[in-house]
């Protein structure tokens, strides 16, 4: 199927939408454009500007594609200012290439750590699913592999499969496993840790709210 158009309109309702809503928090996210040159970068700074012009005091958080290694385009979408940028690493990287074929796991981390360069007053975040076959410590592998590119937040939760079509569930993780890995992640120095088996990407993302009060980062001089 070929990609529709950008809808040059989009910042300005999606910007209505937050005022009309009154919401505290947004997070704007997209499907992969890769049929886009700068893979939806400019599109993506038009809506956190429109957003921050009409509701000066809505957090916003972008829940961004891999943008396929362009990191010119991520510098688009840093320069617009969000207070979250958040990249699902999604799986342990054993399991890339059959959670995420088009994906690679260093390129994510890359991502974050170049988020982390060129805007340091952006907090960034991650999530993973589990229960796709991966073991405890290949999760604690990404936790550190995360934390090494400086991420500061992290959801992690129970894979379940979306349709036949999807991979099967290869298990069903206790919640007392999620509590481990919060301990674990709160020791490798996460600011945020959100993990259960309901949890999401964007599950209790409002709470960046606290956590901007409690760790504020020092504006960038750009």
């Amino acid at each position: 199927l070929k990609a529709e158009a950008l809808d040059t309109n989009e910042p300005e309702r999606l910007a209505e939408a937050v005022k009309r809503l009154k919401l505290n928090h947004v997070v704007i996210t997209s499907v992969n454009r890769d049929d886009l040159i700068d893979g939806g970068a400019t599109q993506f700074a038009k809506c956190i500007s429109q957003v921050r012009e009409t509701s000066p005091q809505t957090s916003i958080e972008v829940l961004i594609p891999d943008l396929c290694g362009n990191w010119q385009a991520l510098e688009i979408i840093l320069q617009a200012k969000p207070e979250v940028l958040n990249h699902n690493t999604e799986t342990v990287k054993r399991l890339y290439r059959r959670v995420r074929p088009q994906g690679d796991y260093h390129r994510t981390l890359e991502l974050l750590r170049r988020s982390r360069e060129l805007a340091s007053e952006v907090y960034t975040k991650s999530g993973i699913m589990v229960g796709l076959g991966e073991t405890e410590a290949e999760v604690q592998t990404v936790m550190e592999d995360l934390r090494n590119v400086d991420c500061d937040i992290l959801t992690i939760g129970q894979y379940l499969q979306p349709s036949p079509k999807h991979l099967p569930v290869s298990s069903f993780v206790k919640p007392e496993q999620f509590d481990r890995w919060r301990e674990i992640g709160y020791s490798l120095g996460f600011l945020q840790i959100v993990a259960s088996p309901l949890t999401r990407s964007s599950y209790h993302a409002e709470q960046v709210k606290e956590l901007m009060k409690n760790h504020p980062k020092a504006k960038s001089k750009k």
